[in-house]
């Protein structure tokens, strides 16, 4: 089975100057745990709500009002972003990705093609899924 078969679609990219604020605001409104963060329709980043989490947990449970509270949501999405993603192409086998992801230690992958166009994503989850399904056509 290859990565092709249960990579997701539909991702949300952010661009590198987008802000902590737009950034917090994109996974209050949505199901999923990582935003790609392109330059010029390039991938160079990965946010996951784990890194928007580490870089606001100082003013968790906190009203933000101070000048500084207000600046730290004008960060901006490559001062917290993973730089030099991990990738792996739709035609991978997802044995390799799962190996792929165990050795980078990240917790998903931007299908890219060859020319480094975003074509999907996959995560740990999605690999879990893969397998149990497997596991239970076997039984």
């Amino acid at each position: 089975m290859t990565v092709e078969s249960i990579m997701t679609r539909k991702v949300v990219t952010v661009e590198s100057d987008d802000s902590l604020k737009i950034i917090q605001e994109i996974f209050e409104n949505v199901g999923f745990h990582h935003l790609l963060v392109v330059e010029n329709g390039k991938l160079v980043g990965v946010i996951s709500d784990h890194d928007l989490f580490k870089a606001l947990s100082p003013f968790i449970g906190r009203t933000l009002e101070r000048r500084q509270d207000i600046a730290l949501l004008n960060k901006k999405a490559h001062q917290i972003m993973s730089i030099k993603p991990v990738t792996v192409d739709k035609e991978f086998r997802i044995k390799y990705a799962a190996r792929l992801m165990l050795e980078k230690n990240v917790s998903c992958l931007p299908v890219t093609s060859p020319e480094g166009n975003i074509e999907g994503i996959v995560t740990w989850k999605d690999i879990f899924k893969a397998y149990l399904r497997e596991s239970e056509d076997e039984c």
